[in-house]
């Protein structure tokens, strides 16, 4: 776990591989035993991810077709680790051959020599986007047991590319809307005016960033922990795990220090079905726990670093030298992070719906008021 490889606690995934390597993948640990599960489940969600998708994505040529080499079998997962694997077919590293004396900037090139003192240059090896392919792959298994064992969808949107940015309520978001265009935006006008920038800036050569935002519905009231088990906290070490992201919020955001108490405090109100929020600036938690409105977030990724235009550098050497880049690039990684931070999101809450059960859901304790509780009569109950 010390070595950063590894996430979650109950649902814990270990990632592995670089980007021209022979293959990357993940192990899947802590999965619920007979959950029905095939490659076509993951399949859907690597496709999402792929590189190559459009013309404004990478131009790598990968299928990225996912074998589960353990811990399913006859369709169902037998409780074991799970071993997803997707074999590197398009890999080209000789369009890397100055990176292996050249740091580019803004990569973790400089920083992994740091480090290590050897670095896989090719790519970006183990920096590089690819290795979210076992993120994505665990993602859907997660997404399956929130789905099947809770009812909860979770949607990811880019929301602004650059400073074009659509007004959106994520309660009305559709799934569909988010497919309709490549550059999944959910609203048609703003998608048009988007996918005209990235196109511009990869003619320049250039890249843009942007925001993506997710929305979890159907969450559970009680999932999260306390303190630093908070759910907000994961869910931002989840997102912010993720190559190019620079930036995290949940519900208002920053825009609620604009705010007063009054203005920014959810009121609850009594329904037939219990209490609710009038408003969720919470973002769906408060005090690190789930309370049951819609989980909503926001990540900020940076312009894609490696662009096509000279820039000032240095060398392995410490010679200062100019590079332009080679290889293939997205000019904006946000359309092909939309399924990541999906992903993430469905790893955090999978794992805090399993270790909520293991708490809280599994054991008959005897009941109690809190003004009639005694201690001495619970301990002999227990005993």
């Amino acid at each position: 776990m010390a070595n950063g490889n590894c996430f979650g606690v109950l649902f814990s995934i270990t990632t592995y591989g670089e980007s021209h390597g022979g293959a990357v993948g993940v192990v899947v640990d802590g999965c619920p035993p007979r959950l029905p599960l095939t490659e076509a489940d993951i399949q859907a969600e690597l496709d999402r991810r792929r590189p190559g998708q459009s013309h404004i994505t990478t131009p790598r040529k990968e299928a990225d077709r996912c074998e589960i080499t353990a811990g399913v079998f006859q369709g169902l997962t037998l409780g074991t680790p799970i071993h997803i694997m997707v074999r590197n077919q398009d890999a080209r590293p000789q369009d890397y051959s100055e990176m292996a004396t050249t740091f580019r900037p803004s990569h973790a090139d400089a920083t992994y020599q740091a480090k290590y003192g050897i670095r896989n240059w090719q790519g970006g090896g183990r920096a590089s986007a690819r290795e979210t392919i076992g993120r994505v792959a665990a993602g859907a298994i997660a997404k399956k047991i929130l789905r099947l064992a809770a009812g909860v969808e979770i949607l990811a949107y880019v929301q602004r590319v650059k400073d074009i940015e659509a007004q959106l309520d994520p309660a009305q978001v559709t799934p569909e809307q988010v497919e309709a265009n490549i550059v999944r935006c959910p609203h048609p006008q703003v998608a048009a005016a988007m996918i005209q920038a990235i196109e511009a800036a990869g003619r320049e050569g250039d890249s843009l960033g942007g925001v993506v935002e997710c929305v979890a519905r159907h969450v559970p009231r009680g999932l999260g922990s306390p303190v630093f088990d908070k759910l907000e906290a994961d869910l931002a070490k989840a997102v912010m795990s993720l190559p190019a992201s620079k930036g995290f919020e949940i519900g208002s955001g920053f825009a609620g220090t604009y705010l007063t108490g009054k203005q920014h405090n959810d009121e609850f109100y009594m329904t037939p079905s219990g209490w609710r929020t009038r408003s969720n600036r919470s973002g769906g938690v408060q005090g690190g726990i789930a309370n049951g409105e819609d989980i909503t977030l926001r990540v900020a990724f940076k312009p894609t670093a490696t662009i096509r235009q000279a820039q000032n550098t240095v060398t392995l050497d410490g010679e200062d030298t100019v590079l332009a880049a080679r290889g293939r690039h997205d000019p904006c990684v946000l359309p092909r992070a939309v399924p990541m931070v999906e992903a993430m999101v469905a790893l955090v809450l999978c794992d805090h719906l399993l270790r909520h059960q293991a708490q809280c859901g599994s054991l008959n304790l005897p009941e109690w008021e809190g003004s009639r509780f005694n201690a001495s009569e619970t301990a002999q109950a227990l005993t």
